[in-house]
């Protein structure tokens, strides 16, 4: 049972869950609901693109420099995060309050499992999107052909994992909890907390993140285990990124 919380510890909570979607995921779907208001009101969904993973410097040096600064400094909210998490008095060590814990191969096989579930599901999704035009073409990977770009591509796909499940789940969620709302309220709510930021690729994608994010977070509050969702994110987005191909056979649009 959740114990009552005085005023003030409600206060900061609250304060805190502000401050860290302002920095970080609150604040990507702010821009995604304007992004997607400014595709509709120019003409078809259908007919936008949505770019991920850009070149940010026609010199492949530099370039590199501002992919790992860009990963290195959006992932500064989850360190904040898990410091807030670690000045809660009376818990148990963080690592095993989040599930990350040991069971390392029981984790990427859970992980394993969980992406070849949302998978196949995202492709229906995207597809069926494509189809009513209702989503946006997507260009998961738009980086030059450089020696460094798989491997910058896999941080990528690990800097989503890592950003988004530990706030969303590690953060979030615990939080949520700590104010007292029952699982399925959390569950809901962050599914489609988590679904709004991903707006500016279409309609399409806010139903399948939607369906994700309840997936995940039944799992979460069931398991307690955070490194399965993380695993599983980051093989989706991997796998997304480096072949962007399959999105092609499904491509309707």
């Amino acid at each position: 049972m959740t114990t009552e919380l005085e005023p003030q510890e409600r206060k900061r909570l609250w304060f805190e869950l502000g401050l860290i979607a302002a920095l970080s995921l609150g604040q990507s779907a702010v821009y995604a609901i304007v992004r997607l208001t400014d595709i509709a009101t120019r003409g078809p969904i259908s007919d936008a693109q949505a770019k991920l993973n850009t070149s940010q410097s026609p010199r492949p040096g530099f370039d590199l420099i501002y992919q790992l600064l860009d990963i290195s400094f959006t992932l500064v909210p989850v360190v904040l995060a898990l410091y807030l998490l670690t000045r809660d008095n009376g818990h148990t060590k963080l690592s095993s309050r989040l599930g990350v814990d040991g069971h390392r191969l029981r984790d990427l096989g859970h992980g394993s499992l969980i992406f070849l579930i949302i998978g196949i599901g995202t492709l229906g999704v995207y597809a069926g999107g494509r189809a009513l035009g209702i989503t946006a073409e997507l260009q998961p990977a738009n980086l030059g052909d450089h020696w460094w770009t798989i491997p910058v591509l896999i941080l990528a796909a690990a800097k989503n994992g890592i950003l988004e499940e530990v706030l969303i789940f590690g953060f979030g969620a615990v939080r949520l909890r700590q104010l007292g709302y029952g699982p399925w309220t959390i569950i809901i709510s962050l599914a489609v907390f988590r679904a709004s930021y991903h707006l500016y690729q279409g309609i399409g994608p806010f139903i399948g993140n939607v369906a994700m994010g309840l997936i995940f977070g039944w799992y979460f509050l069931r398991k307690g285990r955070l490194m399965p969702l993380v695993w599983a994110h980051l093989i989706i987005d991997a796998v997304g990124f480096l072949a962007p191909g399959v999105l092609s056979l499904v491509d309707f649009g």
